[in-house]
């Protein structure tokens, strides 16, 4: 599920900055580790960025009231996807869930009771994370949902730079000159949602809402983003946020 709050924003500018200072205050061990591996230049050309796909399903919109049920983890690179090194859990949201999540979601309360709770497997998606630039669609789910469990687990949060491959669709569909005369006309806007992204670039259709499958198709979407949109020299400080 994707809702929008506003969050404290770290500036491309000085993202190696804080990546430096957490590194030094960081108590937890796994939370050292992550902030101590290097973040590439923002000049680096985006053929030479490891990247990571990351899709997260929720209980609910609001990081606040609701939890994390699965996540999904596919590293990449503009060339290839690792699907051998994919990772999908499902864990213990804090609350019980609602008809409404399973609904939209799949997983089933039984599936919940034999799951881990997120602090079981933390480690691991951290060291899934380390040393790659993150990729989501829509990134108001994926950061502020992790970094709230973070700190709820470990007294301290996490806070990443990704490319969000919607913000790239509306660079396109919603902020131009054409997109806003558009809106004038009364034209409805042209969705930039995972589904509808994928289609415009001839991706195949996948089944949605399950955090592997939405993770692996956004791996995609940025690679034929980048391959219709940009170039593979593109610099990382167009694309991340």
């Amino acid at each position: 599920m994707k809702g929008i709050r506003p969050r404290q924003r770290v500036t491309q500018s000085n993202w190696a900055d804080y990546f430096a200072a957490r590194a030094q205050r960081a108590q937890d061990g796994a939370l050292k580790q992550f902030f101590a591996a290097p973040l590439p230049d923002p000049e680096t050309p985006i053929s030479q960025v490891p990247l990571v796909a990351l899709d997260m399903e929720t209980t609910g919109l609001d990081e606040r009231h609701h939890g994390i049920v699965s996540i999904g983890v596919v590293p990449f690179t503009l060339d290839r996807i690792k699907l051998s090194e994919r990772r999908y859990w499902v864990v213990k949201p804090p609350r019980p869930l609602d008809e409404a999540s399973i609904a939209y979601h799949h997983i089933t309360h039984s599936e919940i009771a034999e799951a881990p709770d997120l602090e079981d497997i933390l480690d691991e998606l951290l060291g899934a994370l380390e040393g790659r630039l993150v990729v989501v669609h829509f990134r108001n789910i994926e950061r502020p949902f992790l970094d709230t469990a973070v700190k709820e687990r470990r007294g301290e949060g996490v806070m990443f730079p990704m490319i969000d491959t919607m913000s790239l669709e509306a660079r396109l569909h919603r902020q131009t000159l054409w997109a806003r005369f558009r809106r004038w006309l009364g034209r409805p806007p042209v969705s930039i949602r995972l589904h509808a992204s994928r289609d415009r670039y001839g991706l195949p259709a996948y089944q949605g809402h399950h955090a592997l499958v939405d993770a692996l198709a956004t791996a995609e979407l940025l690679q034929a983003q980048i391959a219709h949109r940009y170039t593979p020299d593109t610099p990382l400080k167009s694309l991340w946020c």
